[in-house]
């Protein structure tokens, strides 16, 4: 549970916040704060479940052409017992079938293991009212009606009214998507239908404050907050199969009705004829073995593999394998015009001193990157002295018209 978003907090002023949410300039106390966060429970966005590693295995073998090689392992595995054979077959089709389980597996259990190490990294700390003085407790623990501090550097904890403000300006691009400081004010109030980015005396969850400090009291926890209902989209937003899934369920759709019927066509003609039966199915299995690709799975595994370590090297997490091949079918990208698919950071590429230029390479933040120095082409004439020649203009006397002068005639100063 959490704090209702439905409330409005920008259509009232700061004793009118105060009053709907049961709260005061001077902060609640441990025991109010206790009731609450009972109440509410603690502010933090609930992301779903990751599936669990039994189910990431079986994931793996859900691929038709796999279903069916795994049938034939079976069958050859059953004939070669009755005729008192060596399995060969069924182990050869097992392995491969067993090696694209077990890529896809280990990839996707780690990448999962990744992202649920990300969420539990250390959560950030919240300076906060309670009985009357500051305090600092992590932001899980923050409730509606808390009242809160925060300066420039600080990332927004929870929705709220701002109570007090000097000079704050605040980055919503993650909820907004506008790159554009936002300066915000205590004493607005805003009609109802005032949409979000235009907010200009509430704070909300997620965002950043890049200048200025003020207070504000929490309005909205939790999935309560704006940050919590687009969580709540992301989740219930369902899953799409890439178009090379789509390409493989159709290929393994044809070969498995083509490998079936020929299947069994041949049982049929050799039971007419006369054929015993284990080298009927013996023959019949051949053939689906053959029209099947046992290969072909195994061989896109890996393939998707490889592209998701080249990833993991950029510092790009990659949850599951068909991913990759989402990413590499992509060839339109479409932006609005405030460029949000930028890092919003500019990086010094080349520092100029005298006549010398000094390039920088390096990613952003990242200490490292190496310097190189090299010489300008200085201007033409420079280091000549005063006597250079020149193709100027100067003035008549009592004339306002200019005229060319002879070349090598210096301009005369103040010109």
């Amino acid at each position: 549970m959490s704090a209702s978003s439905t409330a409005a907090w920008h259509d009232v002023n700061v004793e009118q916040a105060l009053v709907r949410l049961d709260s005061r300039a001077g902060g609640l106390s441990t025991a109010e704060a206790g009731e609450r966060l009972a109440l509410h429970g603690p502010n933090r966005i609930e992301a779903a479940a990751g599936r669990s590693q039994w189910r990431i295995l079986l994931d793996q073998f859900s691929n038709v052409m796999l279903l069916m090689l795994i049938a034939v392992a079976i069958v050859a595995a059953v004939v070669a017992h009755l005729e008192q054979k060596f399995p060969k077959d069924a182990i050869a089709i097992a392995l491969i079938v067993g090696l694209n389980g077990v890529l896809g597996y280990l990839q996707e259990s780690k990448a999962q293991e990744a992202l649920l190490a990300l969420r539990e990294l250390s959560e950030p700390i919240v300076q906060l009212l309670r009985d009357g003085s500051w305090q600092q407790l992590p932001s899980e623990q923050l409730v509606p009606g808390d009242v809160i501090r925060l300066e420039a550097g600080d990332r927004v904890p929870a929705d709220a009214r701002l109570l007090e403000a000097v000079d704050l300006g605040l980055r919503e691009a993650a909820l907004t998507g506008e790159a554009e400081v936002v300066y915000k004010q205590t004493d607005l109030v805003l009609p109802g239908e005032t949409p979000i980015l235009e907010r200009r005396n509430c704070l909300f969850q997620g965002t950043e404050v890049v200048r200025g400090r003020a207070q504000a009291v929490v309005a909205a926890t939790g999935m309560g907050t704006e940050l919590g209902k687009i969580a709540q989209l992301i989740d219930t937003a369902g899953e799409e199969t890439t178009p090379l899934q789509d390409r493989l369920n159709r290929l393994g759709h044809v070969l498995v009705i083509a490998s079936l019927t020929l299947v069994g066509v041949v049982l049929l003609l050799g039971w007419l004829l006369g054929q015993p039966m284990l080298n009927l199915i013996e023959v019949s299995l051949s053939m689906a073995v053959a029209i099947v690709p046992e290969g072909l799975p195994a061989v896109i595994t890996v393939t998707l593999a490889i592209g998701t370590q080249r990833m993991v090297r950029r510092a790009a997490l990659i949850r599951r394998l068909p991913a990759v091949e989402t990413l590499g079918s992509v060839t339109v990208i479409c932006s609005d015009k405030t460029g949000t698919l930028t890092q919003n950071r500019q990086v010094v590429r080349q520092l100029r001193v005298g006549f010398e230029a000094i390039d920088l390479s390096g990613e952003g933040y990242e200490p490292t990157g190496t310097l190189s120095h090299r010489p300008l082409v200085p201007p033409e004439g420079h280091g000549q002295g005063p006597r250079r020649r020149i193709r100027a203009c100067c003035w008549r006397p009592r004339c306002s018209a200019p005229m060319p002068c002879c070349t090598g005639r210096r301009m005369a100063p103040g010109r």
